[in-house]
């Protein structure tokens, strides 16, 4: 078994230009990003990729060991940019790996010309203590958690609408679902613990690379004190406000997206 076999590594776009590495959130898969490639790989080089126990990924490669922390998501990311050699590579990660990418480029800050946090979380539970706003409460998360164990596709046909937000496009919401339900529900359950239980707010300071927050003006996963703190925290990052709505601009808002994305890789170059 390869990385890229592993991970269903995809390359597309233009060879020779800058790398942009497309990094999808829980219960999805690279094909979350179908609408903004057709944008992106004019003028980049686009990987993509599924994470292990995700879409197209060699499912044998899942191991509850490795994957039970954002760490071991990280180390896939390192390892997928070390099988490639395509240089520094500007890293998108989507909700829950932004903070892989946070992680990856706190470790190797030499493979990343950049980090877009789309949708970012660095913790999704409220921290009152330390005047932090994540969104729920330990109590909601728990509950949260508690009905996916007792029903991972009732669940999914619930929260995913929740998630994706735009309730006068129901077909996003029934995308989102549907993509859950592809998710083998076992690791589901790991891959969720990891979502929404991690903490990793004092990691955001580690980073050295040049970072945009992308945020969505309205987002029930990640409301717009989340994206604030991320920016604060991270030395020299930018934040912008996407006019897009829910928690998956790339699918309800390509165009923005992919143009926050190309503002962003083309002031650095």
């Amino acid at each position: 078994m390869t990385v890229r076999s592993r991970n269903h590594v995809t390359v597309t776009g233009q060879s020779g230009r800058p790398v942009l590495m497309l990094a999808h959130g829980f219960g999805c898969d690279q094909n979350m990003w179908r609408l903004v490639i057709p944008l992106l790989e004019r003028d980049f080089t686009v990987v993509l990729f599924d994470h292990v126990g995700a879409g197209r990924s060699d499912l044998s490669a899942w191991s509850v060991e490795h994957y039970s922390s954002l760490e071991g998501y990280a180390d896939d990311v390192l390892e997928i940019c070390r099988e490639l050699s395509l240089g520094p590579v500007t890293f998108v990660g989507h909700s829950v790996s932004a903070m892989m990418g946070v992680l990856a480029a706190a470790r190797e800050p030499e493979a990343f010309a950049g980090l877009v946090l789309l949708a970012p979380s660095p913790c999704f539970i409220d921290d009152p203590a330390a005047g932090y706003r994540g969104g729920f409460s330990a109590e909601d998360i728990d509950e949260l958690l508690e009905s996916l164990d007792a029903n991972y596709l009732g669940w999914s046909g619930a929260m995913a609408p929740v998630i994706m937000g735009n309730p006068e496009r129901p077909e996003l919401g029934e995308e989102l679902t549907n993509s859950f339900c592809r998710t083998d529900p076992d690791i589901a359950r790991t891959f969720a613990r990891v979502t929404f239980l991690s903490d990793n707010r004092d990691d955001l300071a580690k980073v050295t690379v040049p970072t945009l927050v992308a945020q969505c003006s309205s987002d029930a996963i990640a409301p717009p004190e989340v994206g604030t703190f991320v920016q604060s925290q991270i030395p020299g990052s930018r934040l912008v406000t996407l006019n897009a709505t829910g928690h998956c601009p790339q699918l309800a808002a390509p165009e923005e997206t992919a143009a926050a994305i190309i503002a962003f890789v083309g002031a650095g170059r």
